[in-house]
């Protein structure tokens, strides 16, 4: 590794109010360890053995009951699931770390036996979806949405706000409003997903509204140099989402989002599963189109990473399985170290297996912390 090499990814960077002491995220990935919804000592362990990240990105977290996706994922919508993300902040700001918290609604891309009372999931519109979605009965196929009332609408948004304060409570530095991936903000950003003919369906402006209200009530509580939002403009591999005119409608969101003065813009560049991107989608356009940080994800490598930091194109790079299996990404990164490999058959299950049990340097076993 030469020293150019070190002197991009691996130098520091501001983020509104936070000052971090090099430009690698790690990306938020839901791990299906939180059985209860409230974090708990294994998770403080998880996060905290990844903290030398300039950013530690926590995984989705829903912000209501109604919002749960899968089973066995954290929540953000009562206080003794503030008080478990404040052991977990804790346990992470104790080695010198930073936390986001990204908030979350699945909307649609759910299963009525994850929901309250057996409810049917809800959309910005009843239209079919496509996959499953892994629940306590196994993986389950998605149920045709609820369409949202327009009168509900306002609710959905205090639920982030609510979100939000909880999340300061719980000790996390920063929020991320999760519009990706083809959950609930996605489902209304995406004229595949919303029919809708009132004020939030029809025009790009309009399917933005919601992410926009959501933003504005998110920020009322932290301030928009503490507020990002993640999006994902062409991953076709997740629930079979599409856009018929994914530039025209991402390239306005960055533009609104910039206006808005948010800190950053995490984005999902390209397919996530492996699935060829078949949209061609210029996300240095994009870029162009927010001033503020923009954090680059999918496929990265150290390599790749600080080349695309040495050109311009992103502020910060965010890896997503390469810190599963390598808690001290940073500190391989920095010394040209070997990765672990990913250990696949692992990803989701209960326990310590393939979750806290990879090695740091220097040790065939990993770190207490």
């Amino acid at each position: 590794m030469t020293a150019a090499v070190e002197a991009h990814l691996l130098r520091p960077i501001r983020i509104g109010g936070l000052e971090l002491p090099n430009r690698i995220a790690m990306s938020p990935m839901t791990r299906g360890r939180t059985p209860g919804g409230s974090p708990n000592a294994l998770n403080a362990t998880y996060y905290s053995q990844r903290a030398s990240a300039g950013l530690v990105f926590a995984e989705s977290t829903a912000v209501s009951a109604q919002g749960v996706g899968f089973t066995n994922t954290p929540g953000i919508f009562t206080g003794d699931h503030a008080a478990g993300w404040k052991g977990v902040t804790d346990a992470v700001h104790a080695r010198g770390g930073k936390m986001v918290l990204q908030l979350w609604h699945s909307g649609r891309n759910s299963h009525s036996s994850l929901l309250p009372d057996g409810a049917i999931p809800i959309g910005p519109s009843a239209v079919p979806v496509e996959g499953r979605v892994w629940t306590h009965l196994g993986r389950l196929p998605i149920e045709v949405p609820r369409a949202i009332g327009l009168a509900e609408i306002p609710g959905l948004i205090e639920e982030h706000r609510q979100a939000a304060i909880l999340a300061m409570q719980a000790g996390f530095d920063a929020v991320e409003i999760h519009a990706g991936n083809a959950y609930l903000i996605d489902q209304f950003l995406r004229d595949s997903s919303n029919r809708r003919t009132d004020r939030y369906g029809g025009s790009p402006l309009n399917r933005m509204r919601f992410l926009l209200e959501v933003v504005d009530a998110v920020a009322d509580v932290w301030g928009t140099d503490r507020v990002g939002v993640r999006i994902s403009p062409t991953n076709p591999s997740i629930f079979g989402i599409v856009d018929s005119d994914p530039e025209g409608l991402f390239f306005r969101v960055a533009e609104e989002l910039d206006a808005k003065k948010i800190a950053f813009l995490d984005v999902v560049e390209g397919a996530t599963a492996g699935t060829p991107d078949p949209s061609p989608f210029d996300f240095r356009e994009l870029r162009s189109r927010f001033s503020g940080v923009y954090i680059a994800n999918n496929n990265y490598t150290f390599e790749t990473g600080n080349q695309a930091i040495a050109e311009g194109h992103a502020d910060m790079v965010a890896f997503g399985r390469p810190y599963i299996a390598n808690p001290d990404l940073v500190e391989r990164f920095a010394s040209s170290a070997p990765l672990t490999p990913l250990r696949e058959e692992t990803l989701h299950l209960p326990g310590e297996e393939g979750y806290t049990d990879y090695p740091f340097l220097g040790s065939s076993t990993a770190v207490a912390v």
